[in-house]
């Protein structure tokens, strides 16, 4: 995904929208898939491997970074495999 790709799929979501770094190898990243689906917000996946400039953008240094985007700048951070209400709390302003 190119920075211009990464963009158009945050427009596209209209508001407020889940980004989660991840890569094909990282099982923590697995892990988190379902939990992130399960919430009420747009999401938008970024394999770090194929979109580094994504990544550097917001300085995401491992995996799973999971952000809460919102008029293209970060409002939150769960790093890490984490269960569902992690998530539910770093986002609930937005939930």
């Amino acid at each position: 995904m190119t920075l211009d790709e990464f963009d158009a799929a945050l427009a596209a979501a209209g508001g407020p929208a889940i980004v989660d770094f991840w890569a094909p190898w990282c099982k923590p990243c697995e892990a988190i898939e379902p939990i992130l689906a399960a919430l009420p917000l747009p999401v938008v996946r970024v394999n770090l491997d194929d979109s580094p400039d994504v990544g550097g953008r917001f300085g995401v240094l491992s995996l799973p970074t999971v952000l809460l985007v919102e008029e293209g700048e970060a409002k939150a951070e769960v790093l890490g495999a984490q269960p569902r209400e992690r998530f539910e709390v770093a986002f609930a302003a937005w939930l």
